[in-house]
């Protein structure tokens, strides 16, 4: 037999083969049933870009963070859909554990939702916007410089609900503005307490405590280095006179190029030198120029002030030229 005549053979054998599973393969083709229903889901398009982080302005006026619900996926709803919304805490609990954060819950008081409810309209893909008022200054106001969690979630639905985009997350934060905040007059404010200075050996008109609160940024205080040199943590108390709410202290260091700026700071508010709370933590910059810090705990009312100095640049001394809030 020749070598022409076996191909032939063998390329008809392939092509019987293969017209026999196509034909076996064609009867026993079934695809499933599905729906165009099963597609259809409501959600929270905002939870697409989950945690939403927004940082407001201490202001008098209320500021709006934005809320709904969509329908996505084939064609538009045949009847109208009613939506149900809630502040979800324990959503916000879980949030906090998956994502290893401490972050507080919006305070109740702090904000409103302009509604629990809504529709998405027959023939309509999304409600109307809904509003969250947040409320950054006056009496309820959420602290400024702290971040709050806020977690807004879809209750009830008459259609399937798309169980991941359920919950919007806010990470809302009211950040201040510096030029909103002269500073004090200091004009009734007295030194009660440091732990210590130095009386002698800067001269009669330096050295001494009082000198940070004397207006002139050529004087400062020291603290103790002629006959003992103790080491921090250094401390200033401050009585203002009368109860101020107190947004931040501001800082001149000493005009001079050597170490002892203070580093690592401490602040304590208290309305009656007795009980104390503390206000936060900063660093200022090894500089002579002015350093403005709000407390990072947030705003307290307060008649005394402690500013404590837990380490200072290249020295286990510190000074400071002006010492003043706002």
């Amino acid at each position: 037999m020749s070598t022409q005549h076996i191909s032939r053979n063998i390329l008809f054998l392939l092509c019987l083969s293969c017209s026999s599973w196509l034909s076996g393969c064609k009867d026993k083709l079934e695809l499933p049933n599905q729906p165009v229903d099963s597609y259809n889901r409501v959600y929270m398009p905002q939870a697409v870009n989950n945690p939403i982080s927004k940082t407001l302005k201490i202001t008098d006026s209320v500021q709006t963070l934005i809320y709904g619900a969509n329908f996505g996926g084939q064609g538009y709803p045949g009847a109208d859909i009613p939506v149900s919304f809630t502040i979800n805490k324990a959503a916000a609990d879980s949030f906090n554990v998956a994502n290893k954060t401490n972050y507080p819950v919006l305070p109740d008081g702090s904000y409103t939702l302009s509604a629990p409810s809504s529709v998405i309209p027959k023939g309509r893909l999304s409600t109307s916007p809904l509003t969250i008022s947040i409320k950054t200054n006056g009496a309820g106001a959420m602290d400024a410089l702290k971040t709050y969690l806020l977690a807004v979630s879809i209750t009830s639905v008459t259609v399937k609900l798309n169980p991941t985009l359920r919950t919007t997350f806010y990470l809302v934060t009211a950040q201040p503005d510096f030029n909103d905040y002269p500073v004090y007059d200091r004009s009734n404010w007295q030194v009660i307490g440091f732990s210590s200075q130095e009386a002698n050996g800067e001269g009669t008109d330096n050295g001494r405590a009082i000198f940070a609160l004397d207006g002139s940024t050529s004087t400062f205080w020291h603290t103790q280095w002629s006959g003992a040199s103790p080491g921090p943590p250094h401390y200033l108390t401050i009585d203002m006179g009368e109860v101020k709410t107190l947004h931040g202290l501001s800082f001149v260091g000493r005009q001079s190029d050597g170490g002892g700026k203070p580093n690592d700071v401490s602040v304590q508010t208290s309305l009656d030198n007795v009980t104390w709370t503390d206000a936060g933590a900063f660093n200022l910059q090894n500089n002579k120029d002015l350093q403005k810090q709000f407390l990072p705990g947030g705003f307290k009312s307060a008649r005394y002030f402690k500013v404590i100095i837990n380490s200072a640049y290249n020295a286990t001394y510190t000074q400071i030229a002006e010492l003043n809030a706002f």
